[in-house]
């Protein structure tokens, strides 16, 4: 009896993760097809972003907004990177729905109501991180690297390294910021407790200086203490999200 009923239980297990794969794989399909359909549509407006994009290397260039192309096919290469970057942008609201659509299954109808909380300041959170990146990171980032050593170095770039030097830094410096909310959906599941991430904050300090490498394409001092001083911040507000999440995951773990 005991046997049968451990039997039953593994496979329900199964089934049930069997069942998230199968939600999971759905949610990203969407994802994939929202991406697709928002970078096609970017295709429309991708020459006047890109005239904008090239105004920091104006601003910092004796040459002026031209951008040399070393390949044949360099130029429509860094047209579609733009407007890739454009449809990430623009399907970010569709992602994140995906992104709830997905978790909110596991909550009560009472907190599913969160999603009135969670979309907007996700959005916002996204849009202060690339507002961020444009207006103090990119312009820091480029007078430097295009000032460092004139005598020595032509600051005569090719646009293909350019426009992935800035969509890279906007786009994750974009996802960066939505930290707190993450944080939040995380501790609302009792994987991460405030208390870890304060005890934690050295270990964190370590990561996030990472991360700022990693997204920032420059090595330069000045653009890696820039990106990391909001991302310490950011992380000072997760430890008070987190705190919440947890609050709300040990209520419902004592309803239960």
């Amino acid at each position: 009896m005991m046997r049968n009923k451990t039997k039953a239980n593994t496979d329900q297990t199964e089934a049930t993760i069997l069942d998230h794969l199968n939600e999971l794989r759905k949610r990203l399909t969407w994802v994939v097809g929202g991406l697709a359909v928002m970078t096609i549509l970017s295709f429309v407006f991708a020459e006047p972003l890109l005239n904008f994009l090239l105004r920091p290397y104006a601003a910092s260039s004796p040459l002026g907004a031209e951008l040399q192309t070393l390949r044949p096919t360099e130029g429509i290469e860094t047209f579609f990177k733009v407007a890739l970057m454009a449809g990430g942008i623009l399907s970010m609201p569709f992602t994140l729905y995906q992104l709830w659509l997905f978790i909110s299954p596991g909550l009560t109808k009472k907190e599913r109501r969160y999603v009135y909380i969670f979309l907007p300041s996700a959005l916002l959170l996204f849009g202060l991180g690339i507002a961020f990146a444009w207006f103090i990171l990119v312009p820091a980032s480029v007078q430097f690297l295009a000032g460092f050593l004139p005598d020595i170095f032509k600051p005569d770039w090719t646009g293909q390294e350019y426009i992935s030097f800035l969509t890279t830094m906007l786009f994750w410096i974009g996802v960066s910021f939505e930290m707190p909310v993450i944080v939040y959906f995380i501790a609302r599941t009792g994987l991460v407790t405030a208390k870890a991430l304060r005890e934690q904050w050295r270990a964190a300090i370590v990561a996030i200086s990472v991360i700022a490498a990693a997204i920032t394409p420059s090595i330069d001092p000045i653009t890696m203490l820039l990106t990391m001083a909001p991302l310490v911040i950011l992380y000072g507000m997760s430890i008070g999200t987190a705190h919440i999440g947890q609050r709300q995951f040990d209520k419902s773990m004592a309803i239960e």
